[in-house]
């Protein structure tokens, strides 16, 4: 029995980054029936959509796009799913269009699915140490077990064909954020994670990402859509009143922290990051959001 699989990837004004990753999947190992769909949430220049125009016709697989005119990521994912499902396929694979698969990723996934039968699976993302990078892998030892981003997923199509659509939180779709929602989802859902180390992506990190500035505006963001999304599952002030507490305790440790690990340079940061997380969740109880996605990274 022949495996179909659609691979879903969102894209926006990455067009360098997408040609790698569509050349990368052109080269994959397997014997599944393997079909592309491309969301390109630029509705002005469609860079994403003209790449996927050139080089369908040619394409070793089946190749389509469609414009999320909406902007957000979360729109884009949306988009995706929705083509994914009309597909038909047994199997929905996404990747980011900053990342580009092993050979065998494919078949790694397959291979752990048939395995244990999750309905999400979550393989590892592997980065450049040397240039800021830290590996994302399957945390399937995890209190939650559920995935960290939505860059490397897989999933058995009837789990997202009893979703409700949108799948994916429009709320969230310039903050990030929309992932985690979504994983909260499905676990309310009963969906069941496994993580699939050996189904590996690769990306690289922008020289614009290795910054200070990036690193702690990636903090206070990440704070800020965390709270949120905890915030729209546990409204009320039991919830406020124990992260005001974690918060505070940020606040109070973060001079000493500061002296003591001053003289590590791999983690003299430490501090500084948690304080900007902190104040990012901090908006976010009063009510403010930040955009992160309003930015470009990559090319």
């Amino acid at each position: 029995m022949i495996d179909h699989v659609v691979v879903a990837i969102p894209t926006f004004r990455r067009p360098k980054n997408l040609r790698r990753l569509l050349d990368a999947m052109a080269q994959l190992s397997t014997n599944a029936e393997v079909r592309l769909v491309v969301a390109d949430n630029d509705a002005q220049e469609q860079e994403g959509f003209k790449l996927c125009a050139e080089l369908a016709p040619k394409y070793r697989w089946p190749l389509k796009c469609v414009i999320a005119s909406e902007r957000g990521i979360a729109q884009a994912r949306n988009a995706l799913v929705h083509e994914a499902l009309a597909d038909g396929a047994d199997f929905i694979a996404m990747i980011d269009d900053d990342e580009w698969p092993a050979p065998d990723w494919i078949d790694q996934y397959l291979a752990a699915q048939h395995l244990n039968g999750a309905d999400c699976l979550h393989g590892a993302i592997l980065f450049d140490p040397e240039n800021g990078g830290s590996d994302t892998r399957p945390d399937i030892a995890g209190s939650s077990g559920m995935p960290q981003s939505a860059g490397n997923l897989f999933f058995r199509r009837e789990t997202l064909a009893a979703m409700a659509s949108p799948w994916f939180d429009p709320a969230f779709g310039l903050t990030g954020g929309e992932d985690k929602d979504f994983f909260l989802r499905l676990k309310s859902e009963g969906a069941k994670f496994a993580g699939a180390d050996l189904a590996r992506v690769y990306g690289d990190v922008p020289e614009a990402r290795t910054s200070l500035v990036w690193l702690l505006t990636r903090a206070y963001s990440n704070g800020n859509s965390d709270m949120r999304v905890l915030l729209k599952y546990h409204p009320g002030a039991p919830l406020l009143f124990t992260e005001a507490a974690k918060i505070m305790g940020v606040l109070l440790l973060s001079l000493p922290l500061a002296v003591i690990l001053s003289f590590s340079p791999n983690r003299r940061m430490m501090p500084l990051i948690k304080l900007f997380r902190a104040a990012g969740k901090l908006s976010a109880i009063a009510g403010r959001r930040y955009n992160e996605y309003a930015a470009i990274h990559g090319e």
